[in-house]
């Protein structure tokens, strides 16, 4: 056993999509760091712009403009891919939320929800297959990992009707795609981050007692690159090549958002 290279993924060719920022940009730069390849993708050209020169000092840093939301965006995305010839790693990211009360809640923002959360991961997923499997063995799968959310896993207090209930649906393709999949050598995890500073949790977060509330009685911090990283690097590693079809919860102890 090369204890050393138990979690290296050197030269592995990794997509990262919504990987401009918050909890994307953490994986992307851990994944970097680690010595993959990386690829990042969003839909606006200047951000795009300023995290590939972020990220660029931890690693090979690409990025790639498209929005994964729609098939038009996921067939450009593919064909820009597809000269690679194959892909080790598919991070599917990519999210949003929006939230209304309950009685005003416009079908049209519930949609656009579950098109980015969760449709666009499993079509996503799909139209990546060929690349995935010219990749994967037995010893060493292609890897899915699908970044989740703990309110994915119980309903809190908070109305994220949509948010919560895609993310749920992400758990389940999760298990449904291993399934399918494992055929094919590719495993599919999912991970669930707790809180992490990101453009979804700022408000939340600037706010000295909704902090406590959330931390205590559990490790008390928010969480960091490290920790969301080192998630998905297990998942993309020798150390993780056996798992398929789990969902790791990444929240310092806590499965239940209630605040």
């Amino acid at each position: 056993m090369d204890v050393s290279s138990l979690f290296g993924i050197s030269d592995k060719m990794a997509l990262v999509t919504g990987g401009t920022a918050g909890i994307g940009e953490m994986i992307a730069e851990g994944l970097a760091s680690a010595g993959a390849k990386v690829w990042i993708c969003g839909r606006k050209q200047e951000q795009l712009d300023a995290a590939t020169r972020a990220l660029s000092k931890f690693g090979e840093v690409h990025a790639i403009r498209a929005d994964v939301s729609t098939d038009e965006g996921i067939a450009e995305l593919v064909a820009q891919l597809a000269p690679l010839g194959k892909l080790d790693i598919l991070v599917n990211n990519a999210g949003t939320s929006v939230e209304h009360p309950l009685g005003s809640f416009p079908r049209s923002s519930f949609e656009s929800v579950v098109d980015l959360n969760l449709t666009a991961p499993f079509m996503l997923t799909q139209a990546l297959l060929p690349l995935l499997k010219a990749s994967a063995t037995p010893e060493d799968p292609a890897r899915v990992v699908n970044i989740a959310s703990l309110v994915g896993m119980r309903a809190g207090s908070i109305p994220h009707f949509s948010y919560s209930s895609s993310k749920a649906g992400l758990l389940m393709l999760t298990e449904h795609l291993a399934r399918a999949l494992a055929q094919d050598n590719i495993s599919v995890n999912a991970v669930s981050p707790g809180y992490f500073p990101s453009k979804l949790t700022a408000d939340s977060l600037s706010d000295p007692d909704f902090l406590a509330a959330v931390a205590s009685p559990f490790l008390a911090r928010v969480g960091t690159p490290e920790d969301i990283a080192g998630a998905v690097i297990f998942f993309c590693s020798r150390a993780g090549a056996w798992n398929t079809g789990i969902n790791i919860p990444v929240s310092g102890g806590r499965k239940v958002i209630d605040s």
